[in-house]
């Protein structure tokens, strides 16, 4: 599948701009972890991050048409296609659905996904935005409840540990490519 195929599903699907910078954040991440060889012996690599970030990029897209279906919808377009690879890391991005996170794209997508839109939360309230975000003020604001009281705290601790680094590490990866990218991301 090529990202502009990916596009076209989830500007179909995903309407609200916020949704759609959430879906360019985490490409932007899974194309990074992709890019650095992804978790310490998981064999993955640069030639992974167009593959990695098609799978950031279509990670929630049926979360606003079919949020009682999300992933399902997703993940049955992608198994129709014959992205089976896809499908699965989709299907995984959430441990409460019970889908194993066994493959590098997985579990990386498993580690970002929360913590990107967790972070992206961080920066909006940072008086210097994403420019002056750390990996520690990212923990800090991770110890309140309140702050950004939907995102899953469990799941984010979840995903590190699948992926085999600290929240914290990850969050310096996802501050460094958000960073690099702020213009386009609001941030």
């Amino acid at each position: 599948m090529t990202r502009a195929e990916a596009e076209a599903i989830l500007f179909e699907w995903t309407k609200t701009e916020s949704l759609r910078r959430h879906a360019r954040s985490v490409e932007l991440v899974m194309r990074e972890l992709a890019r650095r060889g992804a978790a310490p012996g998981a064999g993955a690599g640069p030639a992974d991050a167009d593959l990695w970030g098609t799978c950031g990029l279509l990670h929630d897209a049926d979360y606003e048409a079919f949020p009682d279906e999300h992933p399902q919808r997703t993940v049955a377009l992608l198994r129709g296609r014959g992205e089976q690879e896809l499908a699965h890391a989709i299907a995984a991005h959430y441990t409460k659905w019970g889908v194993p996170a066994d493959t590098p794209m997985a579990r990386a997508l498993l580690a970002c996904d929360e913590l990107t839109g967790f972070v992206s939360a961080c920066a909006r309230v940072h008086p210097e935005g994403i420019g002056g975000l750390t990996p520690a003020s990212v923990l800090k604001k991770f110890k309140q409840k309140a702050f950004a009281a939907k995102v899953d705290r469990d799941e984010m601790r979840a995903g590190a540990e699948a992926w085999g680094e600290p929240v914290e590490a990850l969050a310096e990866v996802v501050i460094g490519v958000l960073r690099t990218h702020r213009g386009e991301l609001g941030l």
